[in-house]
């Protein structure tokens, strides 16, 4: 088993090979081929979250664009695992590419928005975690429409990996993604800030939007699945993860401030 594995990565690298250095279209149709089960698994994991007129089939075929970027413009050189960042490749430009489809109306976003604002005002003035009915009040809403609301701006909280951190910013997540064997203090700094400020930002949220950002980004589970382990519907896990994020990028954005501010 382990011989047939090595064997199978030898001759993979060297499908990179030809790829990259011979620009072999055989090549680059056999990475396709290779890696094409990618983009069904990040397709699949989205599509849980997704509205009723969100397709598989269209998160797939934005998906195949995202491989393909991925693959040319990987450095198979670098030793770095090509699954992690076609995933983000893939992940990316599914969601870049509902946007651009005007999936989500400037409405919702404009929602989306308001919440987050609500947060991280709330949030600072209280310092601990505020409730639903706190945040509705503040928005003017009942708790049954913030809910309607949370459930209406899934597709926002889902972040493209091109996407500015925040709206003001030109720096993306992308540009964190570098080679950790190389050494920039700058870059050391701004890593140490960000893991303590998001270790922060988590410590206020409740227990269950805790364990759904857990169980999604850390033990790799499908919002569908999530709902199974914590017995509750898709729709409620789908508005806790919403909430979350928007608690976090809120917290986030507050810390961002008291940065500058020093």
């Amino acid at each position: 088993m382990a011989l047939q594995k090595q064997a199978s990565h030898l001759s993979n690298m060297e499908t990179w090979r030809q790829w990259k250095e011979e620009k072999s279209p055989e090549a680059r149709k056999q990475l396709l081929e290779n890696y094409l089960p990618l983009v069904d698994y990040v397709s699949n994991r989205l599509a849980n979250g997704m509205p009723h007129n969100v397709t598989k089939d269209d998160l797939a075929s934005h998906g195949i664009l995202g491989l393909m970027d991925a693959i040319d413009k990987f450095d198979y050189l670098r030793g770095l695992q090509f699954e992690t960042y076609a995933s983000w490749r893939i992940r990316g430009a599914i969601i870049d590419g509902l946007r651009q489809g005007d999936w989500v109306p400037r409405s919702v976003r404009e929602k989306a928005k308001k919440i987050e604002d609500a947060y991280q005002k709330l949030e600072q003035q209280y310092l601990r975690s505020v409730t639903d009915e706190e945040i509705s009040r503040y928005l003017q809403v009942s708790e049954h429409e913030f809910q309607t609301m949370l459930q209406d701006i899934t597709l926002t909280t889902l972040c493209s990996i091109d996407e500015p951190i925040k709206e003001e910013d030109s720096e993306t997540r992308l540009s964190l993604l570098i080679d950790e064997k190389s050494k920039n203090p700058e870059y050391k700094v701004n890593e140490i800030f960000l893991k303590e400020s998001l270790a922060k930002a988590i410590d206020r949220l409740t227990e269950k939007e805790r364990t759904v950002v857990s169980l999604f980004y850390y033990e790799d589970l499908s919002l569908s699945e999530i709902a199974e382990v914590m017995s509750l519907s898709p729709s409620r896990i789908s508005q806790l993860h919403s909430k979350a994020i928007l608690r976090l990028r809120g917290s986030l954005g507050r810390f961002k401030m008291q940065l500058l501010n020093e």
